[in-house]
């Protein structure tokens, strides 16, 4: 089945979407600042240390590295190298996979599929609130994101023709996503594999064997940066943030991996695991829906008609094999999600993005197609359910337009009803209204989550929540000094930051503070490095107090910036223990709110 040839009118509507969602990530996106300082302070210092940029270090010293694998932080380090160290260089990798990320589903749905479902599909992904949240920030997850979907498309066109090429560059994609964002990254693969081995044009043996070259292939693009960190002598690299150990296999197996299903995560200080509880409800709640839930009734409708629809076709039928991809994607992360025990936050939720609105495109022009055949049904019942489902979320904060919403969408499903008897104008019109109604509420949501500045460890979408007041400099605003927390790097003084910046030349550290955001938050502001000591959490066992003690003795480190401990539920207690040394051993002053030690009197 080859593509069908393109219409005048695809060209000029997948530009105009390209450049709204363009227009949509883009916006004002230097207002949030430094994002997630976290990850922004790695890549100032992956732009002054190619040691540090190749590790993924907090900070140029290598004392310590972020607690996630460094590919989303090869992208920010190699643009603040080229354009200098600025929200803008930070936030505008992020932005352009987001748009990458659209233009590559519209590319693999268009390739079985007619271009309005297409159109729609990279219109649904564009405009769902997570993917417009996520893409003006600096988490892993839009790297993530885009590679997943470039996955997706590999096993598309390897689909179409039984072509190893294409599973090898599969499980590439698929290996520099865990390159990114560790085990996440393969919660597609489950699926993508049943695909293949269920409707590839080719024999039994040679889809077996295909599916063991893309694995390798996989397996080699993700492994080999582990093997090296692995091989690497502990002396010659900086710590594994997120490890007891100082090992990355611990770190994917343990704090990023197994433990964020069970519960039991070593170094873990207890936040962000509610959401609802644990349970297939958890994506309907109020924190997670308004995320990324707007469409998920429609895509499991959708969902459900294509497999119905398709239940007597071939075995290497496409439009079935393309609801197995997506649909497939989105149960097995879904669920996941669903039933985590461990650490989960509602942004992760980005990764369902790409499936639910793949779905909801394709589901709607097979809906469509086969209207006479349960298709009307079908539509009714995603259009109508998604209008009043959306009419419920924006309840609380767009009334009007919630009112809006159910009316218009509610209207439109019923006419969808009896589209084969209505004239042509007027089934344009019902197929207005219905796209108006079910996408009105995510666009707006969409739309304020971007005019929202957003910094800090948790973003969300939405309006007026998520972010943090914004200080006239785009930074976020902090009350009486600038040491930061858990989840938030505070903004130091001018005092403080001149105080840090006289003479920063003659250290390995200008300072060293509890926590990665409280480092992240002077070192950005210095342009000197700052040792995070205990890594994110503050429970790593990085440096211990002899190595802490040794430091000092060699002069390597000026301050100590006192005031952000935190209380672990387990892991390392060693960031206690050099705090309290500290104390007991140098005497403090109080610069713009922040306790500082100097080491060197």
């Amino acid at each position: 089945m080859a593509i069908a040839p393109a219409r005048s009118w695809e060209r000029p509507a997948l530009i105009t979407l390209l450049g709204a969602t363009a227009v949509l990530y883009l916006w004002a996106l230097g207002d949030s600042g430094w994002a997630n300082a976290y990850y922004s302070a790695a890549a100032q210092a992956g732009g002054q240390s190619w040691t540090a940029w190749f590790f993924g270090a907090t900070d140029a010293a290598n004392g310590i590295t972020v607690d996630k694998t460094p590919a989303s932080l090869w992208l920010m380090g190699l643009s603040v190298r080229l354009f200098g160290l600025s929200s803008w260089s930070v936030l505008v990798p992020q932005a352009l996979a987001g748009i990458a990320s659209v233009w590559l589903l519209y590319a693999t749905v268009r390739r079985w599929f007619p271009a309005s479902a297409a159109l729609l599909s990279g219109a649904a992904l564009a405009l769902t609130p997570v993917a417009a949240l996520m893409f003006r920030f600096n988490n892993p997850d839009a790297l993530l994101v885009l590679l997943l979907v470039a996955a997706a498309y590999s096993l598309v066109r390897a689909l179409e023709n039984g072509s190893t090429w294409w599973m090898v560059l599969c499980g590439t994609a698929i290996g520099f996503g865990f390159l990114t964002k560790m085990l996440q990254a393969l919660l597609v693969v489950p699926a993508f594999a049943l695909v293949y081995l269920v409707a590839a044009p080719t024999g039994l043996g040679r889809r077996v064997a295909q599916l063991f070259v893309a694995g390798l292939a996989m397996v080699v693009a993700g492994g080999w940066w582990v093997l090296v960190v692995e091989l690497v002598p502990a002396s010659a690299r900086p710590y594994i943030g997120g490890s007891q150990a100082n090992s990355v296999l611990e770190l994917t197996l343990g704090y990023n991996g197994l433990g964020r299903l069970t519960g039991d995560e070593v170094g873990s200080v207890g936040g962000g695991r509610g959401f609802g509880g644990v349970g297939l409800g958890r994506l309907f709640t109020s924190e997670m829906a308004g995320q990324i839930a707007w469409l998920l009734p429609a895509a499991l409708i959708f969902l459900a008609f294509g497999l119905i629809a398709t239940r007597q076709a071939p075995r290497t039928d496409r439009t079935r094999a393309a609801f197995l991809v997506w649909g497939g994607w989105l149960a097995v992360t879904g669920l996941v999600f669903s039933y985590m025990n461990g650490i989960i936050h509602s942004y992760y939720t980005v990764a369902l993005a790409p499936s639910i609105a793949a779905l909801v495109g394709m589901g709607a022009a097979l809906a469509w197609r086969e209207r006479d055949r349960g298709g009307s049904v079908a539509l009714f019942l995603a259009v109508g359910g998604t209008a009043m489902w959306s009419a419920r979320l924006l309840s609380s904060s767009m009334f009007a337009l919630a009112v809006g919403v159910g009316v218009v969408g509610l209207g439109a499903a019923v006419l969808l009803l009896f589209a084969g008897h209505l004239p042509q104008n007027f089934v344009r019109g019902t197929i207005v209204a219905a796209l108006v109604g079910a996408l009105a509420a995510p666009t707006a949501y969409s739309v304020a989550t971007a005019a929202t500045p957003h910094s800090g460890a948790l973003p969300s979408a939405g309006p007026s929540q998520g972010g943090r007041a914004m200080g006239p400099n785009g930074m976020s605003r902090t009350g009486g000094g600038g040491m930061g927390s858990l989840l938030n790097a505070g903004t130091p003084g001018t005092e403080l930051t001149a105080l840090l910046v006289n003479g920063a030349a003659g250290y390995t550290w200008v300072a060293a503070a509890v926590g990665s955001n409280s480092a992240a938050g002077f070192q950005l502001a210095s342009g000197a490095p700052v040792l995070a000591v205990g890594g994110f959490n503050g429970t790593d066992p990085a440096p211990t107090l002899d190595e802490f003690q040794s430091y000092v003795r060699s002069g390597r480190i000026h301050y100590f910036l006192g005031g952000a401990g935190m209380q672990a539920e387990s892991g390392s207690d060693e960031s206690r223990r050099i705090a309290e040394w500290v104390a007991a051993t140098y005497n403090s002053s109080t610069v713009d709110g922040v306790t500082v030690y100097d080491l060197t009197r």
